[in-house]
């Protein structure tokens, strides 16, 4: 199985490099750099996506299936195309100066064979291509995102159940469900933020825990998840600015229609969840 492997070093925590390459748009930017075409259904990936990349010409297509995505990566196999396997795993650490070492690398089985391997001189200059737009696309946009307005969400728990809340504005998003927060203005910490925010969406007291998962990008902001609790003697949370509330458990979770952000930490609160 032949395999190539690009090392580089990004200016960004590894929280927010996770972040980026869990993103559809830098994606199919850097797949569009190497002359191909990247779609995927989801603005964030998780666990069991899949993209589907058009290789140039058009002629010849693959589909991966995202098989991990987490704080240390992304990884993905092959889910059907000419190739008889294809892996490309990203994994991501910290370099202890603020930034983030990322190893790239790509390993597939061409078809038929030994005379399939005959392609394997032209897969490999398409793959260095493609780990060098990579590089090239992820350095830009962790970049962008470093100097970014930051958005938190609050993952209140109690009982066992989680809190969700149905968006009502604006109609693109109305009905969709999403972790209540909201935007930190200057000066203000990301936990006083989301204290004032649960006051000001739910009536609601809480106190702020850790923060979840990873950096996610949202355009041109970057969400993050902090675990939260309704403190002693708080009122019952209400739908000040949203159209409903529900405090949903483990089985109700993964079936509500998440925007794509909130989607993409799915993972994360079940783990809050289980016991």
């Amino acid at each position: 199985m032949p395999v190539i492997s690009l090392d580089h070093r990004v200016a960004g925590p590894p929280e927010l490099v996770a972040g980026v390459l869990r993103e559809t748009a830098p994606a199919a930017a850097a797949v569009a750099r190497a002359g191909a075409r990247l779609t995927a259904q989801a603005a964030l990936l998780v666990a069991g996506d899949e993209v589907r990349v058009t290789l140039p010409g058009g002629l010849v297509g693959c589909r991966t299936r995202i098989t991990r995505a987490g704080r240390d990566g992304l990884w993905s196999e092959l889910a059907a195309g000419p190739a008889a396997a294809l892996r490309h795993a990203t994994r991501i650490v910290a370099d202890g100066t603020g930034g983030t070492l990322v190893r790239d690398e790509l390993a597939w089985t061409a078809p038929l064979g030994g005379l399939g391997r005959l392609t394997d001189p032209v897969l490999r200059r398409y793959g260095h291509r493609l780990l060098d737009a990579r590089r090239d696309v992820l350095a830009e946009r962790a970049g962008e995102l470093s100097v970014a307005p930051v958005v938190v969400g609050a993952a209140i728990v109690r009982d066992g159940r989680l809190l969700a809340a149905q968006r009502s504005y604006p109609a693109a998003l109305a009905g969709r469900w999403e972790l209540p927060g909201g935007g930190v203005e200057p000066g203000e910490s990301e936990a006083g933020a989301l204290v004032r925010e649960c006051a000001e969406e739910l009536d609601a007291r809480v106190e702020i825990g850790e923060r979840l998962g990873t950096d996610l990008p949202i355009g041109r902001r970057v969400l993050r998840i902090h675990t939260a609790r309704l403190l002693p003697g708080s009122p019952e949370p209400q739908p000040r600015e949203h159209r409903a509330l529900r405090w949903v458990g483990v089985r109700e979770i993964a079936a509500l229609g998440w925007l794509d952000a909130d989607r993409a930490v799915v993972a994360e609160l079940l783990g809050l969840l289980r016991p």
